[in-house]
């Protein structure tokens, strides 16, 4: 495994991860301008690259992770903040990717019956963009705990 390049003790995958995320986090950001200034095509074509992005991430890096280092500790060391962490952010992070998803559904399409599509789509969009960034947050916190061993030395 290559050695990461943030000065942590986290792999290059974990490193690149955690930047990719921060990176799609502002790219949501970009969206929510690209939707306030009237850029309604880009606003959609900006949110779904990025959840549709962050699905092959969770697929091909986050969930083989979380199965290898978590799941099988899981529920006998949910009591320590390694696991923890880890089993919090990925709940969280499964319910708001389920919800974007839904919303490109939703709002972005016509693949789902008239009586499932969205109406009012700033409240759900709001409410799913800061819960994505709650998820980063939790997602910094998990790197921190994995791979920063010395903020929690007693």
């Amino acid at each position: 495994m290559r050695e990461g390049f943030l000065g942590t003790a986290a792999p290059f995958y974990a490193d690149l991860v955690l930047l990719l995320e921060l990176a799609m986090g502002a790219g949501l950001l970009l969206g929510l301008i690209l939707a306030r200034t009237g850029k309604f095509r880009a606003h959609g074509a900006c949110q779904s690259i990025i959840v549709l992005l962050n699905v092959g991430v969770i697929a091909l890096v986050m969930l083989p992770s979380f199965r290898h280092q978590v799941a099988p500790r899981i529920p006998l060391k949910l009591g320590k903040t390694f696991y923890a962490l880890a089993t919090i952010h990925a709940a969280f992070g499964a319910i708001v990717e389920c919800a974007a998803l839904y919303i490109l559904l939703a709002a972005g399409t016509t693949l789902l019956p008239e009586k499932l599509r969205l109406t009012h789509y700033k409240l759900w969009m709001r409410t799913v963009l800061a819960s994505w960034w709650l998820v980063i947050l939790l997602g910094v916190a998990t790197y921190a705990r994995w791979y920063v061993p010395t903020l929690f030395r007693r």
